[in-house]
């Protein structure tokens, strides 16, 4: 098999499981972080830290999941049926998506969840950890893209390679910036995104409470307060994602409108 066609096989494998790739690269990556929280590494590094430290990076991870987030539902709320799905069985086009975000990077989506999964791991403090998952990532991802990417050249052609040939694949260009025709639907954004976005804050979640058991198992503390801003913040993520998931499958208050998924 010729390797341009070992790679769209690849890809478009593992463009059925893209949705569960990085909780199994998370899952993966919590013995890193036992190594380092309930280690003497713990106190080498994070003992020596002072809260500023923790808050800064406590901040700027939540602001680049945040950041992912919006790029996400940006695109999801401004783009037509049949484009940017949740389809796990096969590529999908109806039309080539050129406008809006699209104008200024081709694979939006893959680029919100990067950058959701970048401030997770972000959040464990932990280098190595975050630049192994992130090439991780880069492996499986460019796989999937140059999946798609054949897809779009075999059924747009001509215009597929136009347009290729000024957007970026996966850092954002603004200088072509195209406004799109379709106006944004928060709709779509609620039915598709909320169990993305408890996955997230579930994972932050986790990370939190390794990272504080950790601390008090390296302090020695007897009465820790197991009773974290982590854990409201997932309750409320809990009860939103159930609620949303009724709308969606028992009522008509979420389904798609005209032209939407």
């Amino acid at each position: 098999m010729a390797l341009i066609d070992s790679f769209e096989k690849n890809g478009n494998i593992l463009f059925k499981y893209r949705g569960q790739i990085p909780l199994f690269i998370f899952i993966l990556g919590i013995p890193f972080l036992y190594v380092s929280y309930f280690t003497d590494f713990y106190n080498l590094f994070y003992g020596n830290q002072s809260k500023v430290f923790w808050l800064t990076i406590t901040i700027a991870s939540i602001f680049v999941s945040l950041l992912g987030i919006i790029v996400r539902a940006y695109t999801i709320g401004t783009t037509p049926r049949g484009t940017s799905g949740r389809n796990t069985k096969h590529q999908v086009a109806n039309e080539l998506n050129t406008n809006g975000i699209y104008s200024i990077v081709r694979h939006p989506l893959y680029l919100g969840n990067y950058l959701m999964w970048a401030g997770l791991l972000a959040f464990t403090a932990n280098i190595s950890l975050f630049v192994i998952a992130s090439l991780l990532f880069w492996l499986y991802y460019e796989r999937i893209m140059f999946a798609e990417e054949r897809f779009l050249e075999k059924k747009f052609g001509e215009k597929y390679m136009k347009w290729s040939l000024t957007v970026p694949a996966f850092i954002p260009s603004f200088r072509h910036f195209k406004k799109g025709n379709i106006p944004f639907s928060f709709k779509s954004v609620l039915r598709r995104e909320y169990s993305g976005i408890f996955a997230i804050v579930f994972c932050f979640a986790v990370i939190d409470y390794l990272r504080y058991a950790a601390y008090v198992y390296q302090k020695n503390i007897h009465q820790p307060d197991w009773i974290r801003p982590s854990l409201f913040c997932l309750a409320g993520m809990l009860v939103i994602m159930l609620v949303l998931r009724t709308f969606k499958h028992h009522t008509k208050l979420l389904n798609p409108e005209e032209n939407r998924d």
